[in-house]
């Protein structure tokens, strides 16, 4: 025989567990915002289903209607934490208006008109309407794909709210399903619920398990210094535009950048001040780029941009836009200001590249060296047809191609 009082009991276990679970992640992964709600969430839930336990023991409804509220608060928290999950933002006025709302039906159907069966209609409501309401979002694909944690709350959401809808059609039609009774049916509500809401929170862990491992798989993408590309996610990118001009025949172009006098920068200002100088590099080619241009940083003051369906003039012209806005900003440096300069080399994919960026990676090289043969703070550009009348004295290789 199930024993309700009992089953109460566990139920408030099992939520100070789950509390003490989701305020260590947050104290662990501060920026999870969403794991700061659902912390509060379970402790509210556990003192609101305290409070309502203190009914078995007194005969009195305000600690009923007071563990009523506190379960609803519980369930507009985690859906809050849901909604933060998402990146969307939450109103605690609407969450006042459905804890104030259920709360006062269900004072008014206690004290005023007195219906057991609405009440419990308007405490299944105040419960199953906030989580309802995020099921959209649970639901939605993120990257092409849905994420199998959210899948799964959104699976124990329908089910809570079925359940709450299925007792509350049972206590209108003259039944007595109410969580606190005696009988075995009730008894058999509650251990329901109390699987649901560890289930609902498995999903929650799944969830931010699932974001947290995206997150390390970008930063292991990312330069740490600029926030742009690092050179192994540049190369994945390589090898996917070489695959798809390959199938296409689109061509692409990669642009190769080197900040002239680097070393210069460092050994005279200091290692801090050629950090900066990378940072502020960085911000100015990003708007002289696309949507789609990824810049990446390859090393020490080297980067590279790679231009998805651009020949050469269009690289050239985007190659000229950034140099132009590093001039303009450093005729404008005063007094302790440093001044950058850059070199770059721009080439085009063509099907002697094929599927190897390195190939590509070596022509931008070449052109970017011939940039710099040129003075330094200006860009070439790689174009491997010959010219009408080729040196046919082995030279270097510079000798051989054209650069514009």
């Amino acid at each position: 025989m199930l024993n309700v009082p009992t089953l109460w009991v566990v139920f408030v276990i099992n939520f100070l567990a789950l509390g003490l679970i989701w305020a260590y992640v947050t104290r662990a992964y501060p920026k999870l915002e969403a794991a700061r709600f659902w912390a509060a969430s379970a402790f509210v839930g556990a003192g609101g289903a305290i409070t309502a336990l203190t009914r078995f023991y007194f005969d009195s409804m305000p600690p009923l209607l007071l563990g009523g509220a506190g379960v609803i608060v519980a369930a507009c928290l985690a859906a809050m934490g849901i909604r933060r999950f998402y990146d969307r933002p939450v109103s605690w006025r609407a969450t006042a208006l459905i804890v104030g709302s259920s709360v006062g039906a269900m004072v008014f159907f206690t004290f005023v008109y007195e219906s057991a069966p609405l009440r419990m209609l308007c405490y299944s409501l105040g419960q199953s309407l906030p989580l309802a309401m995020t099921l959209r979002l649970l639901w939605s694909e993120r990257e092409g794909r849905a994420a199998p944690g959210a899948r799964l709350a959104g699976l124990v959401i329908i089910t809570i709210t079925g359940i709450y809808a299925g007792r509350a059609i049972g206590n209108l039609l003259g039944g007595d399903f109410s969580a606190l009774g005696g009988g075995q049916a009730n008894a058999v509500v509650v251990l329901g619920l109390l699987f649901l809401s560890m289930t609902l929170n498995f999903g929650f862990l799944l969830m931010a398990m699932d974001r947290l491992r995206n997150e390390v798989a970008d930063l292991a993408l990312l330069d740490d210094l600029t926030g742009v590309a690092n050179r192994r996610h540049l190369l994945q990118r390589l090898s996917e535009e070489c695959a798809r001009s390959m199938r296409s025949g689109e061509p692409f172009s990669l642009m190769v950048i080197d900040l002239d006098g680097f070393k210069t920068i460092n050994d005279t200002h200091g290692h801090a001040a050629g950090d900066a100088c990378l940072q502020h590099f960085t911000l100015m080619a990003q708007t002289r780029l696309r949507p789609g241009d990824m810049l990446a940083r390859t090393g020490g003051d080297e980067f590279c941009v790679v231009l998805p369906s651009s020949n050469l003039q269009e690289g050239a012209a985007i190659a000229r836009r950034v140099l132009d806005v590093c001039r303009r900003d450093a005729e404008t440096c005063t007094g302790g200001d440093i001044p950058i300069a850059v070199s770059i080399g721009v080439a085009q994919w063509d099907y002697g590249v094929g599927q190897y960026p390195d190939r590509l990676m070596a022509h931008a090289d070449e052109a970017l060296y011939a940039a710099k043969k040129n003075g330094k703070n200006d860009y070439a550009a790689y174009d491997p047809m010959p010219t009408l009348q080729p040196d046919l004295t082995p030279g270097p290789i510079e000798a051989t191609r054209k650069y514009a």
